[in-house]
């Protein structure tokens, strides 16, 4: 692979006019298509297969108005005063009726017809029935709704506006995210001391994330594409844009300032440090891929636009770098005399001296007493750990949105006067019932469900636990009907998800009883389905993902031992993650300080996705910092001693790449969106953690405890596993032997 990439790199240096042009050919093609056929976002979570998913899909074939989405207005009267009194309820009228006419609205629900009062008077509350799903609502449905109350709001009346119809909105990223940019090209300038080195890799990681981005957008007309999925893809391709062409450009500059031609160091550089980007590129394309697995539409699009993303930065960092360093030619020569001049020259003339830089002076400190180091370094992430054990998975609803808007206020509102379970009330659909006896049955089946009446009001006896109401409704022709459960529990506490699996239970039963398919659906129940499947394949993901690992850290170092230490490494530093996002999200630690509104279960899709980008970063900086170490070793380096002169060669670009991912992740978490937040706030803690506690420190005292045995691969493997040359041994020998002149007469 290493000569092939040598090949490619040195043929993009030689032409780099049409590389060039190439590129920006496919950057003009891809926003030509996004202009023409790209489309709008879709935030709708579902999952195909699933009960509550058919039953709602069944549900929208019987009656489409009550499988609409639904929003909510919430009228809350002034202090001493209720929504009874004459002004307020005239108010209150004519607003339900102004409401009614809103465009997509199939009905509004009277409140005082149903008796959605409060107790204490001061509240009611208006269902609002949409005749589309919630993707189909025009854009300026909830401006609409809004115009619609300016009679409840002239008479004094607070009125929000909510419900699922609105719980979700697109995301979107402004001038605070750039802030991982600026610390970006700071991290480049340091770590290069050129402005026109650290100018070329941003530029370049630029053009890739910009093709990657602008196709996935362009895509959005034809598929289903949450407003997530390019927020995410932004986040990854930016980060790994940066890192991956960082390794092929320090590589060559420190090529070149050991004397190297620019043309061939170009070359030498794309076939080295370009072998190490294309694995660890697949590694990450290989596990964000593997989301689709899961079977979850708005998953499977989120990874695959991530995954398209990072190829496009591989591409990019293999074939138009090269070009530009044509472009650039001897001018990134460090100069004489300076830092990065002293530094390279430093490093080439003490090979296999003491330790010299401050990351050999780390691997040395760190190796001094291994197994200390080792005690130390996994007590520590163990402890960090710790809160992961009650991590919870919920989709977002309300609860979770900024305070201020009108969504998370009808949300607070509703709770407060009608219970959080006014919030996501549960349909169980009735579907083949006879007309005759259709209301009968709907009937029976609300009083099992909700019990009957005592004489006061809200109050039940004999029905299931959690619940607060239930109200039967007879459908079109009278086949089918619905039950609408309201819990007395929130749409993400736990009491809730037990409560669907009681009915579902009771299903069997109601079905004996009315003679009708019964099954439990509705947002709710729909957001609880999703974040039970995804739920359930975290740990066979964790398989795949360690298992895979596993088999391409075998093939790159040849070795037994140090894939094993890879995996169980990667472990450590995922749990670290999910720990500090528990700490934060689900406990509330330090929650104002990173702008978090509310703490709850944590997104679904987070845990999953976590692991599948942590991972190809983790595998990263695993072959940056240990291929040096075994090619020391290789060369007749004792094995302490081979650690420590691989940290003084690759410390510095993992500290840079772990840096720029640190910045670009955290600038991220400043995004109001709790679901974006979340992912970027566990990536952040996890590539710090994985990279300067698990690589940089856990590692190399890991190998200096094994010593040789590190390195052992019994022969009968060695001789049935691929040579891969990711560290680029062969491609030495190749070179040399292509210039050797072939024999006169030959």
């Amino acid at each position: 692979m290493s000569t092939l990439l040598y090949r490619i790199g040195r043929a993009a240096y030689r032409r780099r006019g049409l590389f060039s042009v190439a590129w920006l050919a496919v950057l003009g093609l891809v926003v030509t298509l996004f202009l023409t056929i790209g489309g709008e976002f879709d935030d709708e979570f579902t999952i195909p297969g699933s009960e509550s998913q058919a039953a709602l899909d069944r549900l929208d074939e019987v009656s489409p108005a009550a499988a609409g989405v639904g929003a909510q207005l919430v009228f809350v009267a002034p202090e001493g005063a209720t929504v009874a009194d004459p002004q307020y309820a005239a108010a209150i009228a004519e607003t339900v009726a102004a409401a009614g006419q809103v465009d997509q609205v199939a009905g509004v629900q009277d409140p005082f017809a149903t008796q959605s009062i409060s107790p204490d008077g001061r509240a009611a509350l208006a269902p609002v029935q949409y005749s589309v799903q919630g993707p189909e609502l025009g854009e300026t449905a909830l401006e609409d709704m809004q115009a619609a109350t300016t009679a409840a709001t002239d008479a004094g009346l607070e009125v929000e506006v909510g419900g699922a119809a609105f719980n979700t909105g697109a995301v979107t990223v402004g001038p605070l995210e750039l802030i991982g940019v600026v610390v970006a090209v700071l991290v480049l300038v340091i770590t290069f001391g050129s402005l026109l080195a650290a100018g070329m890799n941003l530029l370049t990681a630029l053009v890739g994330v910009g093709i990657g981005l602008t196709g996935l957008l362009a895509t959005s007309g034809l598929i289903t594409l949450s407003s997530t999925a390019p927020t995410l893809a932004l986040m990854i391709g930016l980060a790994v844009g940066i890192d991956y062409t960082l390794f092929i450009l320090s590589r060559h500059r420190s090529q070149l300032a050991a004397g190297m031609d620019p043309e061939e160091s170009a070359g030498r550089a794309a076939g080295t440090a370009g072998s190490a980007v294309v694995f660890a590129g697949l590694t990450v394309i290989i596990a964000l891929s593997g989301l689709a697995v899961v079977g979850i539409p708005f998953l499977t699009v989120m990874g695959l636009g991530a995954a398209g993303t990072v190829l496009v930065a591989v591409l990019v960092a293999l074939t138009l770098l090269p070009a530009l360093l044509g472009f650039a030619g001897s001018r990134l020569v460090p100069k004489p005399g300076s830092r990065a001049a002293r530094r390279e020259r430093a490093l080439a003339e003490h090979e296999g001296a003491p330790a010299r830089t401050g990351g050999a002076r780390w691997g040395a400190f760190v190796t001094r007493r291994p197994l200390l180091t080792v005690l130390v370094t996994v007590v520590g992430l163990l402890v960090v750990a710790i809160p992961a054990l009650q991590l919870r998975l919920a989709l977002p609803d309300a609860s979770t949105a900024a305070e201020e808007s009108t969504t998370r206020q009808a949300y607070d509102a509703v709770s407060e006067f009608f219970g959080p379970g006014a919030n996501g009330p549960l349909i169980v659909f009735l579907d083949g019932l006879e007309p005759a006896t259709a209301e009968q049955a709907a009937g029976q089946a609300a009083a099992a469900i909700g019990g009957t009446p005592t004489g006061q009001p809200g109050e039940f006896t004999g029905g299931l636990d959690d619940v607060a109401f239930a109200a039967p409704q007879v459908l079109a022709d009278g086949t089918a009907a619905i039950v609408q459960v309201v819990p007395e529990s929130g749409p993400q506490d736990e009491a809730t998800t037990a409560l669907v699996a009681e009915l579902r239970d009771l299903a069997d039963d109601l079905a004996a009883d009315t003679g009708a398919d019964v099954t439990v659906t509705g947002q709710t129940a729909v957001a609880i389905d999703v974040s039970d499947r995804l739920g359930d394949a975290l740990l066979p993901f964790t398989l795949v993902v360690v298992g895979l690992a596993l088999v391409l850290l075998l093939l790159v170092f040849r070795s037994v031992l140090v894939p094993i230490k890879a995996a169980l490494g990667f472990l450590l530093s995922v749990g670290a993650s999910f720990g500090a996002v528990v700490a934060v999200f689900q406990w509330g630690w330090l929650m104002d300080v990173f702008g978090v509104p509310a703490t709850g279960p944590v997104i679904s899709f987070m845990p999953i996705l976590l692991m599948a980008v942590l991972f190809g970063l983790a595998m990263d900086y695993e072959v940056f910092l240990v291929s040096r170490m075994r090619e020391e070793f290789v060369h007749g380096a004792a094995p302490q001693a081979a650690v420590v002169a691989g940290m003084r060669h690759a410390s510095r670009v993992v500290v840079a790449a772990a840096l720029i991912m640190f910045s670009v992740f955290g600038s991220f978490v400043t995004i109001e969106d709790v679901t974006v937040k979340a992912i970027a706030f566990g990536l952040a803690v996890g590539v710090l953690v994985d990279a300067f506690v698990v690589r940089m420190t856990l590692v190399p005292a890991v190998l200096a405890l094994l010593g040789r045995s590190a390195w052992w691969l019994p022969r009968w493997l060695d001789r049935l596993l691929p040579d891969l040359d990711v560290e680029g041994a062969k491609l030495g020998r190749t070179v040399e032997a292509e210039r050797i002149p072939e024999p006169v007469g030959s």
